[in-house]
């Protein structure tokens, strides 16, 4: 679909955010008029489809994140045929399809950071979309954001990734009680009258 390194960021990017120790991040991409938060993921707990594959690349529409497409990519393209892409950016058919192609494959690679945004300064709504793929990739409700507690978990099980990266963005100052202690996970509900206070959290276990 595109030239050498039209998508180079995305390497440069998914080091940073390993570097860092974050599974996910976000960027923001306009195209026809559209505006879609880019979730960048690393494979960090899942198999990737395709062994060339460096990220996969989840597409949300801002004004409706549940219309996403999914698709792995690399420093080169995106893994995907072209009637998918086309469908879901509404690309007409053209006789210099791909020159069209190769634009989209440009402009894509010019809104991608080389580094890890800063996880403090993004939007509302960019969290959401971050947090629900996170509880997604975790086996979790994407509505489970209220803290309830800690647990330690069963000997010789770790923390997932996904479980530390969304405490870091629902609540960093207890993920930080509790960031080099990887045989403990966050817990979650869906219903905000279980949730409870940093203070009360850490009560609570110091009194397991």
């Amino acid at each position: 679909m595109g030239k050498l390194g039209n998508l180079n960021n995305l390497r440069l990017l998914k080091n940073d955010m390993k570097s860092k120790q974050w599974s996910i991040c976000d960027f923001l991409f306009r195209y026809k008029g559209i505006e879609y938060i880019v979730l960048v993921k690393r494979f960090v707990e899942t198999k990737k489809v395709n062994e060339y594959a460096l990220v996969k690349l989840e597409f949300m529409k801002s004004d409706n994140i549940d219309d996403s497409l999914q698709v792995e990519a690399n420093s080169y393209r995106l893994l995907i045929d072209a009637k998918t892409l086309r469908s879901y950016f509404g690309i007409e058919y053209a006789y210099n399809l791909g020159d069209i192609l190769e634009q989209f494959s440009q402009r894509l690679g010019s809104s991608i950071p080389t580094k890890l945004p800063d996880m403090k300064k993004i939007n509302d709504l960019e969290k959401k979309a971050m947090i629900s793929s996170l509880s997604k990739s975790d086996s979790e409700d994407p509505n489970k954001i209220y803290c309830t507690g800690v647990k330690r978990n069963p000997e010789g099980q770790k923390r997932s990734e996904f479980n530390s990266d969304k405490t870091k963005l629902l609540r960093e100052n207890l993920y930080n009680s509790f960031a080099d202690d990887t045989s403990i996970s966050f817990c979650y509900s869906t219903d905000i009258s279980k949730e409870k206070d940093d203070v009360t959290i850490l009560k609570n276990f110091a009194n397991k």
